[in-house]
Formats: C-alpha cells, sequence, structure tokens
C-alpha cells in the first residue's frame, strides 16, 4: 500500500477525492504516487525568483513516472534584504519554518514523497533537515546561482558592494563609482554568486548525497538548471519506487565527507551550523570538535569569493562540485562508498568524472592555497563551547587587544561611522545569539564597514551572532555559550584584552579569575527582547549555535 492511498483510497475517501477533482484530477492520477514539489520562492529577491518555473520542469519529470505532482511553496528570507535590518532575526528562523512547512505540507496531505527545490541561505538546510527528519523518498534541488556582475572591466559579487558601502561612506568612492556597481552587482536571477553561504550548502546537498551529481553548480539562468529539475522529478519517483529514504544515505561518514568539501573550499561559516541541525535530523552525532579535526588535515584548494578571485559559475565551467569530490576522492580524504540518491556510491557517480582544472579555480593538490582548512574551531574561556573563525578569509591568524563592547549590531555600525573603532581594537557585539538577539544575526554590515574603512585587516570582531559567506577579516562568531545563557562573552569590558590565537585555535579573555568570578556573581540575565511573535517563541525554544542552533 502506499503511503498516499491512506489519504486518496477506499469509499471513505470519496470526499478528499471530490476536492482533487476539482483541480482537473482523475481517477489515475489520484491511483498514481502524490508527489509534493516544496517550492521556495517569493518576490522578495532575484535568489528565488525563478523557483516556480523550475518547479513546472520537475513536476513534468514526475509526470513522465507516471507520478502525480502538487506544488507548494515554503518561506524565503532574502538576507541581502534583511542583512544588517531588525528583519534579519528572521533569516535563521526561517531555516526551522522551511522544515516545518515542509512536514506539515507533505504530512498533512498525504504525500508519498518530495522534491524541494532551494535557494537562498536558509532554504537548502531547511530542506534537507525536512528530508533527514521525515525520512521518506525525498530530493532536493538548489535553484542556482547569479552571473557574476562586472565593474570597470572586473569580475565582482555582491560581497563587493556591500564592502563599498564602507568606502563610500569613508569618502574613498565616489558616488558615481558607487552607483556603477549597484547597478551591476547583481545582473541576473539567482542566488549570490561568491562561495557566501547560499553556495556553500548547494555544495553540501550534493556531498551529502540528497541532489543529484553536478547539479549545483549550473546559474540560475543556464538551461542546464532546466534540466536538471526535470532529472529530478524522475529522480524522487525512482526513489519512490526503489524505497530509498535520506537516512539511508545521512550516515556519519557522509556528514564528514560534506565537512572535508566545506574545509577544502574556504565556504561560509555558516555551514557549521546548517551541518549540525541537518545530522541532528537525521540523528547522527556531530559536534564543532568533528569540524576541527577535518580542517587540520584538509587543504583549502578553491580560490573562489569572498577570500578568492572565482565564483560559482567559474566552478560550472570546470566541472562542478563533482570535479571537487574527485579531487580529494583521490587523494583519500572523502569516503568514496557513500550512498546517493542516484542509488549509487560516491565512487561510482564520480568513476567517470575527468578533472580539467588550470590551478585556478581549484588549486594543485600538492600547491594548496593553504594548508589547512577554511575554517577553525576556537575554544577557550571566552568560548567554551565553541567559536568559528574562517581563517581562509583573514590574512591575520593572531589579534590580541583591548575590548570595545557593543550590546548590538546597531551600536556597533553606528560607533564605526562615528570613527571610535581603532586599529588594534578587538569589537565585541553580544546578546545578537539565538536567544539574545534572537536569530544569530549575520554582521555582514559591520564587517564591511570595517573593511571599508580601511580596518578589516587591524581589527577583530568576536560575536555570539554569526557572519554572512561574504564577510572576511578577523572575524570570530558563533561564540557559546552566548551571553544570553551566560557565556563570558556577557561580562566582557571596555578595555579588557582578548587573545585569537587561530594556530594554537584558542580565544581567551585575558582577565584575572577572580575577577571574572566576581563578574559573574553581578551579572543577571536581561530580559527577552520579544514578549509576543514568532520571535518571542523562537527564542524560548532555540538551543545553542554549537548545537546547530536548532529548536528544542
Amino acid at each position: 500500500m502506499k503511503r498516499s492511498d491512506l489519504t486518496y483510497s477506499g469509499p471513505e475517501r470519496a470526499p478528499n477525492r471530490a476536492f482533487m477533482k476539482a483541480m482537473g484530477l482523475n481517477d489515475n492520477d489520484l491511483k498514481n504516487y502524490m508527489v509534493g514539489v516544496a517550492a521556495a520562492w517569493n518576490e522578495a529577491g532575484p535568489c528565488n525568483i525563478h523557483v516556480l518555473s523550475l518547479a513546472n520542469h520537475t513536476k513534468e519529470g514526475i509526470r513522465s513516472r507516471e507520478g502525480t505532482p502538487r506544488v507548494f511553496t515554503t518561506p524565503v528570507v532574502i538576507d541581502g534584504i534583511a542583512m544588517g535590518t531588525e528583519g534579519m532575526k528572521y533569516s535563521l528562523v526561517s531555516r526551522e519554518l522551511i522544515a516545518n512547512t515542509v512536514e506539515l505540507t507533505v504530512n498533512a496531505h498525504g504525500y508519498d514523497g518530495f522534491a524541494a527545490l532551494s535557494g537562498c541561505d536558509k532554504t537548502s538546510p531547511g530542506m534537507m533537515m525536512a528530508m533527514a527528519r521525515m525520512n521518506i523518498p525525498s530530493i532536493v534541488m538548489y535553484s542556482g546561482t547569479t552571473l557574476p556582475g562586472y565593474y570597470k572591466g572586473k569580475r565582482i559579487a555582491v560581497g563587493d558592494l556591500f564592502e563599498a558601502v564602507g568606502a563610500y561612506m569613508n569618502n574613498t568612492m565616489t558616488l558615481q563609482d558607487f552607483k556603477l556597481m549597484e547597478e551591476n552587482a547583481v545582473p541576473t536571477a539567482g542566488a549570490c554568486g561568491g562561495l557566501y553561504t547560499a553556495n556553500t550548502m548547494a555544495m553540501m546537498t550534493e556531498v551529502l548525497g540528497l541532489a543529484l551529481p553536478g547539479s549545483a553548480s549550473p546559474p540560475a539562468v543556464d538551461g542546464a538548471k532546466q534540466k536538471f529539475a526535470y532529472k529530478t522529478g524522475e529522480a524522487v519517483m525512482q526513489l519512490i519506487e526503489t524505497g530509498l529514504k535520506p537516512r539511508d544515505i545521512l550516515t556519519q561518514e557522509s556528514f564528514y565527507n560534506a565537512i572535508t568539501v566545506l574545509m577544502a573550499s574556504g565556504g561560509s561559516t555558516n555551514a557549521v551550523l546548517h551541518l549540525l541541525a541537518i545530522a541532528h535530523e537525521a540523528k547522527i552525532k556531530l559536534d564543532l570538535d568533528d569540524f576541527d579535526r577535518i580542517s587540520r588535515k584538509v587543504p583549502e584548494i578553491v580560490n573562489m569569493k569572498p577570500s578568492g578571485e572565482y565564483v560559482m559559475a567559474d566552478l560550472n565551467n570546470i566541472g562542478g562540485v563533482p570535479v571537487l569530490m574527485k579531487v580529494l576522492m583521490d587523494h583519500g580524504l572523502i569516503d568514496g562508498d557513500q550512498l546517493t540518491v542516484t542509488g549509487k556510491t560516491v565512487k561510482e557517480n564520480l568513476k567517470d568524472i575527468k578533472i580539467y582544472t588550470t590551478g585556478d579555480v581549484i588549486s594543485d593538490f600538492d600547491k594548496p592555497y593553504k594548508p589547512d582548512g577554511g575554517i577553525s574551531i576556537l575554544k577557550g574561556n571566552l568560548a567554551t563551547e565553541g567559536g568559528v573563525f574562517k581563517t581562509s578569509a583573514s590574512k591575520v591568524k593572531y589579534h590580541k587587544g583591548p575590548a570595545k563592547v557593543f550590546n548590538s549590531e546597531e551600536e556597533t555600525f553606528k560607533a564605526i561611522k562615528d570613527k571610535k573603532i581603532k586599529a588594534g581594537d578587538t569589537v565585541v557585539i553580544r546578546y545578537e545569539g539565538p536567544k539574545g538577539g534572537p536569530g544569530m544575526r549575520e554582521m555582514l554590515s559591520v564587517t564591511s564597514e570595517l573593511i571599508g574603512e580601511g580596518l578589516g585587516d587591524s581589527v577583530a570582531l568576536i560575536t555570539d551572532g554569526r557572519f554572512s559567506g561574504a564577510t572576511r577579516g578577523i572575524m570570530v562568531g558563533h561564540i557559546a555559550p552566548e551571553a544570553m545563557d551566560g557565556g563570558l562573552i556577557a561580562i566582557v569590558k571596555d578595555g579588557d584584552m582578548i587573545e585569537i590565537d587561530a594556530p594554537n585555535r584558542k580565544i581567551n579573555l585575558l582577565v584575572d579569575e577572580n575577577e571574572i568570578t566576581r563578574r559573574m556573581k553581578e551579572w543577571k540575565k536581561p530580559p527577552l527582547r520579544y514578549e509576543t511573535g514568532l520571535l518571542n517563541q523562537y527564542a524560548k525554544l532555540v538551543a545553542s549555535s554549537s548545537k546547530g542552533a536548532v529548536m528544542q
């Protein structure tokens, strides 16, 4: 018996069938597998604007295998629109809402499986969390990146424009040049072009085995994306027919593979949160120590923005994620025996992949861009559970300087604009964690302003919030425990010395233990910032960033 028979078969379900027939379906349609097509779509920004058109191709793929597709949409927060505003508090929250929406819609309507079409940052992890949680036949496809923009003959992405804000406000860029960059930074539909969060998580869809090989890298406007959308529809039918489920694919080793690719690519620190959350839903034990261990043995071999030169479209031009995986597998760094949605192993999927690289987008393995992984996990009295440092995006690996403490992103941004931050300072932004923010906002506006002011290599920033995948500089985020949970970051004062030592994986508040004890006794937990509504609910239920900021 099919899963959908409980909803659509038998005399007692005649009213259910009547509702479906009102939409033009017939008895044959209702005897087929009922397949959801989860489309992360809205008109809030270009990242997902094309997803509904891709959903039509996925529907055709499902119909070609005698399935009955049913499209539904999920929430989407466009981070590039919400960034630097109160709206950014909803971004990480949307990840949970996406997973919940998929679960709600698929289970409420008795679908046999589903295909998920993702785009902007939180949509890929949200979809994969739903897949892991529900554990019914399902597949995900990333809807694609924008093409690179061009400014005065130079290839750019939206991260360059965020940094240009600081340059313009600091009078080192003219209004004419500023507007020229604004007009050209995002030329097409699709998610941000660099190896920011959306494209990092797109890589993860393939590496975890939940997406078709090669589907992540084609740009949104590339005809290949439409073909992959169709094939994704065919593939979900095969998964339903064979009974292959996400937890058959999501193993400890598949997550290690994902972390390996994350480190080798210098991808977004947000992937740390998201992989922890997906593993939680899959009931796989994963923690920050796994990221640290793998980071120490995997070289960074990808040269993509923000730490490098190229964008996702360039990776696509040399073969996409499969080429990177093949390089790593050939050097014994990923496990080729892991199963994927094709029904084949990673090794089988990569068998015929040819490696065509010029040493630009992907380096020669024995000449890596950096000797170890792009992300380091730091621990110390300031982050006993851990903090996350994107070392690939920082020229400086060690910093010791006096604290300048702020209790919100807005306070910090104003201080930078007012020239209150000096070279050598350590900016501390607290009460921006999962509970304290709530929502763990990304500090891209702040970090971009620092770079625009020329302070990117001389000022460090630590926060219990997050950073955008476009962030670069001496930035340590995800500090846990967060201030709202009584982490040491809550009692830091202006002038306290803070040491960030990435080579030795340490981050410490250099204050006498007796003074720390005294301050902790005096600290009082502040009230939640929101008394009602979604952010109030989220703040009460969310776990530490070291646990993936999942709902508990």
